[in-house]
């Protein structure tokens, strides 16, 4: 696209390595990393600042006010990151939201567990992937759950974050991922995705993604209704939107809407024939000049390979005939030999991902069931010492 690129990171270089301009910054403190921000702006220009997940939103969206780009406001960025503001967001807007509340993990849990809907499902207030969601079906399983996820949300370097969990009511139904974005307040859809498998806990790891949807034409509606209400209540005016949703009878109801892309390697499946890629589109929108999106054609599908079994990963067996499944276009594996697995709930991570298109959603969630079933993934005990 003729653009120069400049990371904005933790460390002093790009983690990814075509890039190899990096500029350090604290993310934890944003007054300090802004004013590192505009110090390099003002020796080299920007024409667009992007948070690449749900981590920088907020400050990507500060840097962007602060010079002039185009931009989401900065508390919408930070309300669409915040499970417990965006609830709040929903219900004020008039939006369907379970019922819920805040729990304080330093505080007994006994007199904060009166009134409690059982099922409910428990979050940490700002973690993505389903880490540290987790369902619970009475009190003990609550207990245990909290007990769990105190553990997780202590490395937040925020006192209320790494203290305070979401607990909601269990809503039943399917679910479905929204990928679309906004240009001068208007929702454009991308795609809608299916998730095939249940997910009913008590940990929600996703795995399949497959589009064009197969609900029926008016929950379709619904459902894009829904998202372009949420993000009216969160304020998002501008970039990418990736939603996700539970569909009953009742309603299509928000779980989340971020205001990124889908993440990992799942944009793949909305790549189009031509050059023209999900992250075009978001850095075009970026600098106020969008391109005409991507354009889906034939079904398409992704599973993202879920970590079953911690360990260390020895090797993954069965690729080449994996490979071979009929419409499978291909296989990424994403974690190195040698590198921890951590299953879901304590882990963010997918071992990998694996594409198929087809003409039918039936044949590209089988050949991706297919091909899953092929691969052998072979881990070592993981030993760690502990002090003496």
């Amino acid at each position: 696209m003729g653009l120069g690129v400049l990371i904005a990171s933790r460390g002093e270089h790009s983690l990814t390595t075509e890039v190899n301009q990096g500029l350090h910054v604290d993310l934890d403190n944003h007054d300090a990393a802004l004013a590192v921000i505009l110090e390099e702006a003002r020796a080299r220009p920007f024409t667009g600042i992007i948070g690449s997940d749900d981590s920088t939103v907020e400050l990507a969206a500060r840097a962007a006010s602060r010079l002039g780009l185009p931009h989401n406001p900065p508390e919408a960025a930070r309300v669409s990151r915040r499970k417990d503001l965006a609830r709040a967001h929903l219900m004020l807007a008039g939006c369907p939201v379970p019922v819920h509340c805040l729990i304080n993990l330093g505080k007994p849990l006994g007199p904060q567990m009166a009134g409690l809907p059982w099922p409910c499902v428990i979050k940490p207030l700002n973690m993505s992937a389903s880490r540290g969601v987790i369902r619970a079906d009475d009190e003990r399983q609550f207990v245990e759950a909290c007990d769990r996820i105190r553990g997780i949300i202590a490395e937040s370097n925020d006192a209320f974050e790494s203290s305070c969990v979401l607990v909601e009511d269990y809503i039943d139904g399917t679910e479905v991922a929204y990928e679309g974005y906004l240009h001068q307040n208007v929702l454009h859809t991308l795609a809608l995705f299916d998730k095939p498998d249940p997910l009913v806990g008590p940990f929600f790891e996703e795995t399949i993604y497959v589009t064009p949807s197969r609900l029926e034409p008016g929950m379709q509606r619904r459902v894009e209704q829904r998202v372009q209400q949420a993000c009216k209540a969160y304020g998002l005016t501008t970039g990418p939107v990736h939603a996700e949703l539970r569909v009953n009878a009742s309603d299509a109801w928000i779980l989340e809407v971020a205001s990124r892309t889908i993440g990992g390697d799942c944009a793949r499946t909305l790549d189009s024939d031509t050059s023209n890629s999900l992250e075009q589109l978001t850095v075009s929108l970026a600098t106020g000049s969008p391109v005409r999106p991507p354009e889906i054609t034939q079904s398409r599908g992704v599973m993202m390979i879920p970590i079953r079994q911690g360990g260390l990963l020895r090797r993954v067996e069965g690729l080449l005939a994996a490979q071979k499944v009929a419409h499978i276009e291909n296989i990424d594996i994403v974690i190195s030999e040698g590198h921890e697995l951590v299953p879901l709930p304590e882990g963010n991570q997918y071992l990998g991902f694996i594409f198929a298109r087809a003409d039918t959603p039936e044949e590209v969630t089988a050949a991706l069931r297919a091909a899953h079933e092929k691969l052998n993934i072979v881990t070592a005990p993981v030993f760690k010492l502990a002090p003496v």
